[in-house]
């Protein structure tokens, strides 16, 4: 009874210090400092098991911890803390970083897009530009459509045009090309084409009198505005360069007889260089008097700034010209000196080339023996050199220059200004 009664007193003063001390709890705190050693109090989460210390005893449930007390004999305590107490931290440890896995957040990828630095501005940029096209889209579509419908002929107009540029063009090229073999027929067709596609053009706007401009002359006699004058001049340019297409027709229609093929690419040459000075002097009454009778100001200073703008205009025209001018004087050089591709081919070396042409592929006619020995007809010898400075066969540089609009092309180069 007496043993008894000491225990159930001890029990509960030892209640009484937990509750004291359960205001400030920490985690595996030892109480051998106050009890000499005998016991050991540590701090669990709710869903560990609760202890007591004797059968009699019952501590209370708690709505934020449970404390597990553990005592021991005074002997024992030594042994028994040290070797509980690495047990008792494992496992709160362990349970610890088990809960905090369990609820770690998990990382934005805008974090990342941030820490990568320029990328993520760039890939930020971009997604902005496209939902500002993507929302501008639909006012986009309707002011197109809006340009489309007001200027739906000069529109068409100007597609026409172009599409019966390179029609003509690709055509007029592959004529050129196969020399002898050309058709015709389909010259006389492609002069007819371009003479019709004319005429029709200055019919449907002859209240204009666009044809005014063939001759340096200005086609209105009140002052027009910046897009008409633009569309004046872009139907003029095309116009011009259907001329002179015309004259590369009427070559291809001469016969061998009157104009050999080897110097038909000179002519071809020149009437391209002489349509593009025609070109360039073309559109200078139209802007010249646009410039002049400026009146987007009202005045003297109104009049300065258009007099000032048609200098200008002049000045720069004059460069163009004179760099035109330029490459029409060395067309002319090569046009009257004699040009001559390599040296005539002797018999046995037109036999061991098996008298066949690798261009043509047909016999020799005028044979040529390049600088790589190689030997072609003087004709396709000539017309490949209009191209390519090197031999067909070997690729050795046989020309350092190369003479363009040999092969009967006309520039694309459109001359608005």
């Amino acid at each position: 009874m007496k043993l008894r009664s000491q225990y159930e007193r001890r029990d509960s003063n030892e209640y009484r210090r937990t509750l004291k001390l359960r205001e400030s709890p920490t985690v595996m705190q030892p109480e051998g400092s106050s009890q000499g050693g005998n016991g050991l109090t540590l701090n669990l989460q709710p869903e560990l098991l609760v202890r007591t210390p004797g059968a009699g005893s019952i501590n209370p449930p708690e709505a934020g911890e449970t404390r597990v007390h553990i005592s021991s004999p005074a002997g024992e305590s030594g042994g028994r803390s040290a070797s509980r107490r690495p047990r008792a931290h494992s496992h709160t440890h362990s349970h610890s970083h088990g809960h905090t896995h369990s609820h770690e957040p998990e990382p934005d990828p805008r974090d990342a897009d941030q820490e990568s630095g320029e990328p993520s501005t760039s890939f930020s940029e971009l997604r902005y530009i496209f939902h500002w096209v993507q929302k501008s889209l639909p006012f986009l579509a309707i002011l197109c459509a809006k340009v489309v419908i007001q200027h739906a002929l000069g529109l068409a107009v100007g597609v026409g045009l172009f599409t019966t540029f390179l029609y003509v063009n690709k055509n007029i090229r592959t004529q050129v090309f196969l020399q002898g073999r050309a058709s015709r027929l389909q010259c006389v067709w492609l002069l007819l084409f371009l003479t019709f596609s004319t005429l029709l053009l200055y019919y449907t706007f002859r209240e204009e009198m666009l044809y005014y401009c063939l001759i340096f002359v200005n086609h209105s006699a009140e002052p027009l505005g910046f897009w008409d004058v633009l569309w004046a001049v872009g139907v003029t340019n095309y116009v011009v360069k259907f001329l002179f297409m015309g004259l590369k027709c009427l070559i291809l229609l001469l016969p061998s007889s009157l104009m050999a093929y080897r110097t038909r690419g000179q002519w071809y040459m020149l009437t391209e260089e002489v349509g593009q000075v025609y070109q360039v002097i073309a559109p200078v009454p139209c802007w010249f008097r646009y410039l002049v009778t400026y009146q987007e100001m009202d005045g003297f200073p109104g009049i300065t700034l258009g007099i000032l703008l048609a200098l200008l205009y002049l000045i720069l025209k004059l460069l163009g010209l004179y760099g035109q001018w330029s490459s029409l004087q060395k067309t002319m050089r090569v046009f009257l000196s004699a040009e001559h591709n390599g040296a005539p081919a002797t018999k046995a070396q037109c036999s061991e080339a098996g008298d066949v042409c690798s261009i043509c592929q047909a016999d020799f006619r005028e044979p040529r023996v390049l600088l790589c020995q190689h030997i072609f007809c003087e004709e396709c010898i000539a017309l490949w050199l209009n191209q390519e400075k090197t031999c067909p066969l070997c690729r050795t540089v046989i020309t350092d220059k190369v003479h363009r609009w040999k092969d009967g092309s006309t520039s694309p180069y459109l001359q608005v200004y």
